[in-house]
């Protein structure tokens, strides 16, 4: 078990804006960070790192919590898992009990399973450095026909898989790990009758990195000229590994692609390693399959700009426009680069040096609108027909972009370029519109259809009520934000946890969550100490650390230009927390007296209905006073009810 010293020694040294922005692009927002939920597909942003607290709220999903929280729930990790993280990330010895000592056999299965794939990309560097067949071959192949450096190789911790069945297997099994784990991994493959081999074979090894640098599959390219075995095989998907949801390279680019504000997206493994050697480390690769809503989504979270680059000689265009439709539909601006013919990014980067293929980059970019009139114009040349099918086919793209404004931007851009009447393009645009509006209404309605009914049909002209309970549930939310933020300051004399627990001595909590955090407070009050919002998110369960952030965090400052600028004042909660918190404990005792008259009456009408006149006397007699409860609680709060 790791030891509390290593815990505490990461604590000290955490930054949860450090931690996050690994993930996902912050942007200054106040006194805060705010960026692209990376739980939820979300048009404008709803996440929060608020850090002079520590921790993140994700107000589209409802996560929140502190940096380990975010560790766990983003990388699927368990709580020691993200220990051992943020420890190699901020370099901290890991520490652990000795008598308590985590075996293999204790490990979480899918943390086995990370442990595993660190060993085999270990081997596979190690045979490719160390091993004769691996220096002849695999490093013989990376040198000198990709022209890697030394430093390339190890930064994308390239390997070499030895040709022969079981090399891997049964080195792996010799360290003690487990068959069955072995096959889950995807590494070795089980046949039919029992036995089985190693998935990799006489190959070069690319490994596949999470966001977090965690080894999560691979890819492996043969080098020989057998027609009988595909040029490149990859891990198979695995309980880490969905290949929908991971792009190569994206681990090693991340923090250029923030830098740089744009993301190039190339097809193979070689492309990105060959752009990173040209000094061009903003890439990313789908390898080889096609462009996923999920790997649009990562890009987003680190830029809204992305330049797809094509092959001169790719037979496939055409069907890569629809992946450059399916980014702009994600809400990303697209520009697109194609190589002269016979290049690729790989070929095309070493023939022309660093300097030369960075220039011709900056160049030879255009805006996906310039590259589909291009492309279609050489088609359509002298044909009419042609070129009205070529403009469908633009206005189809400009379409799918959700932003009503760039929408408008690129049909003007198409006018003057294609020399065509804005008022012709803008009403096939509407056309376009008008029938995928159709089409998901349609599909909306036969989604009804199928749908079993699953209750009685509301009357929708009924006005909406508040349930007395909600009532409840909101004051006793307020109850908790007011302590968790402005525990210790003072109200009437004394502190505002002291205040509240005195004068709601006689009010029991209904919600568990709220409940819990509020006797923790009563408890700390009884002791003449204060509870903490760090005590709740660094002890309390997940229900109560998605609470606490929730109510710390904050999602609108106040523009300092009111009060400097335009002299409009509006009142900080802190200077007049008397009143909030007075004017919230009548309230509360106010939904609670409600409640309890609700309750009440049905005891009333049972009664009634069983003849129990004793029990009827006492009901009404209850009523009178909660009545009268209500009545002077009302007029403490300037609230007028019904007599």
């Amino acid at each position: 078990m790791i030891s509390h010293e290593t815990i505490d020694e990461i604590k000290n040294r955490l930054d949860i804006y450090d931690v996050v922005s690994d993930f996902i692009s912050l942007k200054k927002s106040g006194q805060n960070y705010k960026g692209l939920s990376p739980f939820n597909n979300e048009k404008t942003p709803s996440f929060f790192v608020v850090p002079a607290k520590g921790i993140f709220k994700d107000f589209s999903s409802g996560k929140g919590g502190d940096a380990f929280t975010f560790v766990m729930e983003h990388e699927k990790m368990t709580y020691v898992e993200a220990i051992r993280y943020l420890a190699k990330k901020y370099g901290i010895e890991i520490k652990e009990d000795r008598a308590s000592t985590e075996s293999k056999e204790e490990q979480s299965e899918r943390e086995s399973l990370y442990i595993l794939m660190n060993f085999a990309k270990e081997f596979y560097k190690e045979k490719l450095l160390q091993s004769e067949e691996g220096r002849g071959i695999g490093l013989n192949y990376f040198r000198h026909e990709r022209l890697f450096s030394d430093r390339t190789i190890e930064k994308f911790e390239l390997g070499y898989a030895l040709d022969g069945w079981e090399h891997f297997s049964h080195e792996a099994v010799a360290k003690g790990y487990n068959k069955d784990l072995l096959e889950k991994t995807g590494l070795v493959v089980k046949k039919e009758d029992g036995s089985s081999y190693d998935r990799f074979r006489g190959r070069v090894i690319f490994p596949v990195h999470s966001l977090a640098g965690k080894v999560v599959a691979f890819g492996a390219r043969m080098l020989g000229k057998d027609k009988n075995q595909p040029k490149y095989i990859n891990s198979p998907e695995t309980e880490i590994y969905h290949k929908s949801d991971v792009l190569y390279g994206l681990y090693q680019a991340k923090n250029a692609i923030r830098q740089h504000d744009v993301c190039y997206l190339v097809e193979g493994y070689t492309d990105v390693i060959s752009l990173h050697q040209a000094d061009v480390e903003n890439v990313v690769a789908s390898s080889g399959t096609a462009l996923t809503e999920s790997q649009i989504k990562l890009i987003r979270r680190f830029t809204e700009n992305i330049t797809v680059l094509f092959d001169g000689d790719s037979a496939g265009i055409k069907a890569a426009l629809r992946g450059i439709d399916m980014i702009l539909r994600g809400g990303l601006n697209v520009r697109v680069l194609l190589f002269p013919d016979g290049e690729d990014p790989d070929s095309f980067s070493r023939k022309k040096g660093t300097t030369e293929f960075q220039q011709y980059l900056k160049e030879h970019t255009q805006d996906f609108v310039s590259f589909k009139a291009s492309l279609y114009a050489q088609e359509a040349a002298g044909d009419p027909i042609r070129k009205a099918e070529s403009i469908r086919e633009i206005v189809s793209s400009i379409a799918v972009i959700p932003d009503p404004i760039k929408r408008s931007v690129y049909i003007q851009e198409t006018s003057n370029l294609l020399k065509i009447g804005e008022a012709v393009l803008l009403t096939e645009l509407n056309k376009v519109l008008v029938l995928e509006r159709r089409k998901n209404e349609k599909e909306k309605l036969r989604e009804q259809d199928v749908a079993e009914p699953t209750g009685p049909v509301e009357d929708i002209g009924t006005p909406f009520k508040a349930d007395a309970q909600d009532l409840i549930y909101f004051q006793e939310r307020e109850t908790i934000r007011l302590l968790l933020n402005y525990a210790d300051q003072n109200v009437e004399d004394s502190k505002l946890s002291d205040f509240l627990v005195h004068e709601l001595e006689d009010v029991e909590f209904t919600n568990p969550v709220f409940k819990d955090i509020y006797h923790h407070f009563k408890s700390a009050a009884t002791q003449q100490s204060v509870a903490t919002s760090e005590y709740f998110l660094a002890t309390g369960n997940d229900a109560i650390k998605s609470v606490v952030s929730d109510l710390i965090t904050s999602r609108y400052d106040i523009s300092p230009h009111w009060a400097g600028k335009y002299h409009i004042y509006v009142p900080q909660e802190k200077d007049i927390l008397n009143e909030m918190a007075l004017a919230n404990v009548l309230r509360l005792k106010f939904r609670v007296v409600q409640k309890m008259m609700e309750d009440n009456l049905q005891q009333i009408k049972q009664a009634e209905a069983n003849g129990n006149w004793d029990e009827l006397d006492r009901a009404l007699e209850m009523q009178t006073g909660l009545k009268k409860a209500e009545s002077e609680l009302a007029g403490e709060l300037g609230i007028v009810i019904a007599k």
